[in-house]
């Protein structure tokens, strides 16, 4: 890939947010290196990489890399048997470390953890944790060695200790004794390594030993005396051994790392490329990317695709094509309105792709694997080289034409721009046409009218335009492919504040021809504005149809299980009812024959008929009356209010309760034309919505009188309607939609010339009981739709 096109295009800033993501120098060197690839296997291979560890970061969290040292150096020094420094060994240990850390967090957790593309990466880590316990016992920082190092060294520095103290030991007394009229300070430092004491110069003679140095005025001298220069010579001594043991202890673990080192050496490698992946996978995760998927037919589908680099809050999603149907795009519309900034997103998003990158736009989006990207975008004329904007752009363009062959993507810019409007038109179409005939995809912005002709006559080649909204002066930033656009100067200039006379005498300068053809334009967009409305309602009824579709077969399915519930328990209570009876009936019969003996007792044939009547009354009663037959919770007196629904199971009716229970727990219950006293056994409260809110109304038997608008519909469709209508239906719709205590409505007025939106805005402002309203954001329907809050 050509290096100016990456700087074109932006791709080096892209490379420089992944760089930050990288924790290691070998990872930031990883993200540097990265160019786009032309080969489909290798591009493929690395976006599974992402979306590998884009999984990972997902499901387990992100993974830190810090940790990791470039140990190359110190690696090959230990090939060649060289012993390491302690910084060495504990950058080797931090590596040894980290590879443990992240070999954990690679392995799978559960069984249902399907294998990727990083496994191997993972398995391949070599921990040695022998070797990195060693040095962490041994080393404790850069500048210190543990005593544990080895025995020696133990042995040594206890012996170090020990001549230390008697060294202070034997200072302190002279200090504190009869050599302290001859010090300067009662004090005891250190020159040269050795310990020795401030004597005034003049008492130089009185305390015996050897002078190390003096004060910058010459009145102090430092001297070490005689009485622990011995102790001092065997101190350094004692040092020597120190530093000697300390040597031999980093050889050790230098010899023992040597046995690894190409182990540490891939190590490095594995772990550098893991910080790459995922530094990948964090950028997409920035800008929530989804991994394209590559074709070698040339067809490019971009589907709600955005910017990188531009803010993902105010970046309006653009939909691409090229390549199926048509070859050569050439898009149209005025200034800022977008047009580069498509060119630039279809450019960034190929060169993202190839190189392993997601790309921020929805899954599903395909890209072509381009060799080459050419781009024509921006002023380059140079003053140096004696060169025009036209000039610089046309030596650019010489170039694209001579090496762009059909597996490259041609950008251009304001194509012919920057000289007579009819020659650079001219030259515009026969270098498209040159490009188109030989099967390259290309872009191309422009404002010249004959472009949008040539591609309303041309097969192969299509029109597009970035929408502009008249009325605001602000472009929306949409892609329309299919639509030429207009560069609407005339409005622009009015609503500015142009002359309308100087307006319509520009007006005169135009040939019919021209005219017509901007009649053309402006009756296309009309046509797509119509549309566009009627599929906005026709989305709107059929989401409606399949909600109540969805809730009527719901209803569907809860009464065919309700009707198999009752006929199962039916049948098993049918079947326990026959059971009883034959029971019942075998039983009387074995009376009959026992009480039709000869000693016939009447008392206990009446007795067991007296217990038959009661058990079928008891059945009876069952049927009669039991109407649920589920455990009820236990009534208290406190529990029941006037104006509460109730259901008198003995009845079973629902009713209103008229009275507070007295003491034997009995009140009276409305139902209908019937009120009757009822024990708070006998009866189930049913729960209700209780309904609050200003200007309700209670009935005398004190239940709140609720009106239609309990069936309020949470959005509001005013598309089409004028003004007048539109406000009288959004005044009783809004009435409606606070009594039924919805928090939050939906206005659909559509956006058109914006007439609508301003007067539902103008309304809301002086409503009382609307909290806040605002357009609806990307999802929400955008500007065509505004969303209100009910204050509660």
């Amino acid at each position: 890939m050509n290096e100016k096109v990456l700087k074109t295009l932006e791709y080096n800033k892209i490379i420089d947010q992944l760089a930050e993501l990288a924790s290691s120098r070998g990872g930031k060197e990883l993200c540097r290196a990265l160019v786009p690839s032309d080969s489909l296997a290798e591009v493929q291979a690395a976006q599974q990489e992402t979306a590998d560890a884009f999984s990972r970061i997902l499901r387990k969290g992100s993974i830190s890399f810090h940790g990791i040292h470039d140990v190359r150096a110190s690696v090959k020094r230990l090939e060649i048997g060289a012993s390491l420094n302690a910084k060495e060994l504990l950058s080797i240990c931090s590596l040894l470390e980290t590879a443990a850390r992240i070999k954990h967090y690679g392995r799978q957790d559960t069984a249902q953890e399907q294998s990727d593309s990083l496994d191997s990466c993972f398995s391949m880590l070599e921990p040695i944790t022998p070797l990195s316990t060693e040095i962490r016992r041994c080393i404790l920082s850069e500048d210190e060695i543990s005593d544990d190092a080895s025995p020696k060294l133990r042995s040594i520095r206890r012996q170090m200790g020990l001549t230390n103290d008697r060294i202070h030991a034997q200072l302190v007394s002279m200090v504190n004794g009869s050599a302290r009229t001859y010090l300067q300070d009662a004090v005891i430092t250190m020159r040269n390594g050795r310990y020795c004491i401030p004597v005034k110069a003049e008492y130089k003679s009185q305390v015996p030993g050897m002078i190390h140095d003096q004060s910058s005025t010459g009145s102090t001298l430092f001297v070490e005396p005689m009485a622990v220069v011995k102790l001092n010579n065997d101190l350094k001594e004692l040092s020597m051994q120190e530093q000697d043991e300390i040597q031999a202890v980093l050889s050790s673990l230098s010899e023992t790392a040597a046995q690894y080192a190409v182990m540490i050496q891939d190590n490095y490698s594995i772990l550098t490329r893991l910080d790459f992946i995922f530094a990948k996978a964090s950028l997409a995760r920035s800008y929530n990317g989804t991994a394209p998927v590559f074709n070698n037919r040339g067809y490019v589908r971009i589907r709600k695709g955005r910017h990188p680099l531009l803010d993902r809050k105010t970046a309006v999603p653009i939909d691409i094509e090229l390549g199926r149907d048509f070859d050569l795009l050439i898009i149209t519309g005025p200034n800022t309105g977008g047009k580069t900034v498509s060119l630039k997103t279809i450019g960034l998003l190929t060169l993202m792709g190839e190189a392993g990158l997601h790309i921020p736009a929805l899954d599903r989006s395909e890209l072509a694997l381009f060799k080459e990207v050419y781009a024509d975008i921006g002023d380059e004329q140079s003053i140096e080289q004696s060169l025009s904007t036209f000039s610089s752009h046309m030596t650019h363009i010489v170039e694209i034409l001579k090496h762009a062959d059909p597996d490259s993507l041609v950008l251009f810019d304001e194509l012919g721009a920057g000289t007579d409007p009819t020659e650079g038109a001219a030259l515009a179409i026969s270098i498209l046409s040159s490009l188109h005939a030989r099967g390259i995809r290309t872009m191309a912005t422009t404002h010249y009218s004959e472009l949008k002709v040539y591609a309303l006559s041309t097969p192969g080649v299509e029109n597009a335009c970035c929408e502009f909204d008249v009325e605001t002066l602000r472009p929306t930033y949409r892609l329309l492919i299919g639509i030429p656009g207009k560069s609407n100067a005339f409005a622009i200039s009015k609503k500015l504040g142009i002359p309308d006379d100087i307006i319509e005498d520009a007006k005169l300068h135009l040939t019919e021809q021209d005219e017509s053809f901007e009649d053309l334009l402006a009756d296309l967009e009309a046509s797509r504005k119509t549309i566009e409305k009627e599929q906005l309602e026709i989305e709107t009824y059929r989401a409606e149809v399949e909600a109540l579709k969805k809730k009527l077969e719901q209803k569907q399915d809860k009464m065919e299980q309700q009707k198999e519930r009752i006929l199962r328990e039916a049948n098993e209570q049918a079947h326990a009812i026959l059971r009883e009876a034959k029971d019942y009936a075998d039983k009387t019969i074995k009376d009959f024959h026992k009480f039709g003996k000869e000693n016939i007792n009447l008392k206990e044939i009446e007795a067991e008929r007296s217990r038959l009547r009661e058990k079928m009354n008891g059945v009876e009663k069952n049927l009669s009356y039991k109407t649920d037959n589920r455990p009820q919770k236990k009534n208290k007196p406190g529990d029941f209010k006037i104006g509460d629904s109730v259901r008198v199971l003995s009845l079973n009716l629902n009713g209103t309760v008229s009275t507070l229970p007295n003491s034997k727990g009995d009140l009276y219950v409305q139902m209908g034309i019937l009120r009757s006293q009822v024990n708070i056994r006998d009866l189930i409260l049913l729960d209700e919505p209780v309904i609050t809110g200003p200007n309700l109304q209670k009935t005398g038997s004190g239940k709140i009188k609720m009106s239609k608008s309990l069936s309020v519909s949470p959005e509001l469709m005013l598309l089409g309607k004028t003004v007048d209508e539109a406000l009288a239906e959004l005044d009783k719709y809004l009435d409606d939609a606070y009594l039924a205590h919805i928090p939050q409505v939906r206005i659909v007025h559509g956006k058109g010339t914006g007439a609508l939106r301003t007067a539902v805005h103008n309304y809301l402002r002086r409503q009382k009981h609307v909290k806040s309203y605002r357009l609806g954001t990307f999802g929400e329907g955008d500007a065509g739709v505004t969303i209100v809050d009910f204050k509660s």
